[in-house]
């Protein structure tokens, strides 16, 4: 038994940041239903397109173990259908602009009287105020959220990150939201609406800059690098390139090979615990005991010295064999990683971490599995649909649609065109 099996999920959401939440319900056993436009679909199925006339990677990688059925929610039959859907779903996720649904005639109220048992879930660029009705995408939500303000380097303009955190963040963030909403109604029989907002998830994932934005007021903060070079702070929490993000000193320094390979760069922290052990590693065993370098404050204000010694010898070692002889000495480091060398990575495949998915249009491709792992739920990654594949089987297995009632709704033009042999 799989830990959300028995739960159908109407999912209403597109591009990246409401499939991420969908993709994970359905690897935990939900039913998900994805609704999509007759003949057109979700948006990222023809972006940035790879293999001709089949479905995106951008698409595909999102929207795994779901059903697609196509539907026009403003053909009459169409709303039929949807009111049908919505009676007999556990959990409705959106992620249109502000008020989208409203249009359609199924605002929360009238949902809630379709449905007093369902949970409504959506994502928003913003929450309510004076930007909720701007449109937000994930360097936006980057933006707004405190995170490029505070990634860079010092003398440098504000950085975004490679990591989806404004969409692929928010998904999570809903994700939880939806399961506790889910646990709620065990109790309370009833549903309610879930909601999170792009930028508040941001914030939520920079929260340790605005513990610094707070803690400018008592002072510098002496993690720094700036503090160490005599550089003043000023009102706001500062960009700080590769200092770790906590208490302890850390930075990117280049390995063995860097001239080459643009990755070829290890991370590495110097606790206070490991302190000695990193000086008999570099060759420094003096410092363990010299004035100004003993103990972690007098060496504030010699990082630089300090970790530009420590790159002499990491360049002499390639980024894994650095790993290979700090971490017996349990000196935190970790090689910048490329994505290559991530998908060859045997060990994350063993793990479902990674997975290799046939499909029939495009033939085998790499995706992400399932980030969380329950003992007693396994998730098997299936392929994600193709465009209306499953709208026969949903109409008459989900909805009772039969017979010349059934013909009805394929001849209305709510459902686009049925596939009656699904693609394998």
């Amino acid at each position: 038994m799989k830990a959300l099996e028995g739960i159908k999920v109407l999912d209403f959401t597109h591009v990246q940041s409401g499939p991420t939440c969908t993709q994970l319900l359905a690897w935990f056993g939900a039913d998900v239903i994805k609704v999509e436009r007759p003949g057109v679909g979700d948006a990222t199925r023809k972006q940035l397109v790879d293999v001709p006339g089949a479905d995106s990677l951008y698409f595909t990688m999102l929207n795994h173990n779901k059903r697609s059925i196509e539907l026009n929610s403003k053909n009459e039959t169409g709303k039929e259908i949807l009111t049908r859907l919505i009676q007999e779903c556990d959990v409705l996720v959106e992620n249109f602009a502000p008020g989208a649904l409203d249009r359609m005639g199924f605002s929360w109220e009238n949902i809630q009287k379709i449905n007093p048992r369902i949970i409504m879930a959506s994502i928003k660029g913003f929450g309510p105020g004076k930007y909720q009705d701007c449109k937000v995408y994930e360097n936006v939500a980057q933006c707004a959220g405190g995170s490029a303000s505070t990634t860079g380097f010092r003398d440098g303009p504000p950085l975004v990150t490679g990591a989806q955190i404004g969409d692929s963040g928010t998904g999570l963030h809903l994700c939880l939201g939806i399961v506790t909403a889910l646990f709620q109604r065990e109790k309370t029989g009833r549903g309610q609406k879930v909601s999170a907002a792009m930028q508040d998830s941001v914030l939520n994932l920079a929260r340790v800059k605005l513990r610094d934005q707070q803690r400018l007021a008592a002072g510098p903060l002496t993690e720094y690098s700036q503090f160490g070079e005599g550089v003043p702070f000023g009102e706001a929490t500062p960009r700080a390139g590769n200092d770790s993000g906590g208490g302890q000193p850390g930075r990117i320094l280049k390995c063995k090979g860097w001239e080459q390979d643009p990755n070829a760069y290890t991370y590495f922290i110097i606790q206070a615990a490991i302190w000695e052990k990193v000086c008999d590693v570099i060759g420094e065993p003096e410092w363990k005991t010299k004035e100004g370098y003993a103990k972690p404050p007098e060496r504030l204000d010699k990082l630089n010295e300090i970790f530009e010694r420590i790159e002499q010898w990491t360049m002499t070692k390639t980024k894994f064999e650095v790993m290979d002889i700090c971490n017996p000495h349990d000196i935190p480091v970790g090689p910048i990683l490329s994505m290559k060398e991530i998908s060859e990575d045997e060990g994350l495949y063993a793990t479902g971490t990674l997975v290799r998915v046939d499909h029939p249009e495009r033939g085998e491709y790499i995706s992400v599995g399932c980030p969380i792992k329950l003992s007693d739920s396994d998730v098997v990654v299936e392929r994600s649909p193709l465009l209306g594949e499953h709208t026969e089987e949903i109409l008459s297995q989900v909805l009772g649609y039969a017979g010349e009632d059934l013909d009805r709704v394929i001849g209305s033009g709510a459902v686009g065109d049925i596939k009656r042999q699904a693609a394998e």
